[in-house]
């Protein structure tokens, strides 16, 4: 048999394979239809949501005006880019959300883990689930009625907080008006309203761990802390990983509409972040410039995909977790 023959008889043989595969992809998708259109579903929102409008991200390399639309807009390459670096608002504005979103990650991060595992731990169910529905009920709040519940509770005439300051003797204090704490009535309403929904994901971790380490453990004599401290917490890890890199991707988007509805003129100073900042320049101006604007956006969700990407990368060094 020459080697022309055996080519040919090596092409009949990959053709063949490839009908066969594809009359088993076929009977596949005829067999569980079903699980495929619950698939496709979400697969087709996510294309037509979320990957389609990315033609639009070529607005930031334009001079955009809505008439010309974005393909007879003239193309600028990256002064869009470089107006944002220059401009004065560039440091506040970053400066802003990188302060906020570092001091909601340190002071946040670690409260849902700690009450996790103290409420694993728990010996009595009734008080784990009275604590369990308070710690997360407030989650379900929506933000404007967070922020009307902040600015009524910090009021300088009628809150609750000055009420207490005036009694032992102090002045009132104009909360919202005041950049200086800005940062921390934002981080620490964060905590109180996501800490209980967010443990609930390091709770399912903690009932994966073989109760067997536990008995082991108190056969060995270990009290309730060393077990938390060398079985509970070495067991959640690699949730604690993937959780960090997905907030470590989220880096540099701090809630917009929090903010905006925190926000005044008094403390603009500190509350200007990059997402208010968008909608100013983009959408609220006199005269909206939607390619800087969009420009601001997309300098953005780069620095967060490198963010989640460097994280990700430690994690899978370090921990051997990652996302992919």
């Amino acid at each position: 048999m020459n080697v022309s023959t055996t080519n040919e008889a090596l092409a009949i043989s990959q053709k063949v394979l490839n009908a066969k595969k594809r009359k088993s992809l076929y009977r596949r998708i005829k067999l569980n239809w079903e699980l495929y259109l619950i698939i496709a579903l979400p697969l087709i929102w996510l294309l037509i949501f979320c990957y389609y409008p990315m033609y639009g991200v070529q607005i930031a390399f334009r001079k955009f005006t809505p008439l010309k639309g974005i393909f007879g807009s003239p193309w600028v390459g990256l002064d869009n880019f470089i107006k944002f670096f220059k401009s004065y608002n560039f440091e506040r504005v970053v400066g802003n959300t990188l302060a906020i979103s570092l001091y909601d990650l340190i002071a946040g991060f670690p409260f849902p883990i700690i009450l996790a595992i103290l409420l694993n731990n728990c010996l009595k169910p009734k008080f784990k689930k009275f604590v369990q529905i308070i710690t997360y009920m407030p989650y379900f709040i929506s933000t404007v009625v967070m922020v009307g519940i902040l600015i009524q509770f910090l009021s300088p005439k009628v809150g609750v907080v000055n009420h207490f300051i005036r009694a032992l003797g102090g002045t009132e204090i104009d909360f919202m008006g005041k950049p200086g704490y800005f940062r921390h009535i934002y981080v620490w309403s964060n905590i109180w309203q996501g800490t209980g929904w967010t443990a609930i994901i390091y709770l399912s971790a903690l009932s994966s761990i073989d109760p067997g380490l536990h008995e082991a453990a108190l056969v060995d004599g270990a009290n309730r802390f060393k077990r938390m401290w060398h079985i509970d917490l070495p067991g959640i890890l690699p949730t604690i990983a993937i959780m960090l890199t997905l907030r470590m991707g989220n880096i540099m988007n701090v809630g917009f509409e929090k903010a905006f509805l925190m926000q005044n003129d008094l403390n603009r100073g500190a509350s200007e972040i990059i997402s208010t900042y968008v909608y100013r320049t983009g959408l609220a101006a006199a005269a909206p410039d939607y390619s800087y604007s969009a420009a601001i956006g997309l300098f953005n969700s780069i620095i967060n995909l490198v963010l989640i990407s460097i994280v990700n990368y430690i994690n899978a060094r370090i921990n051997e977790t990652s996302l992919w």
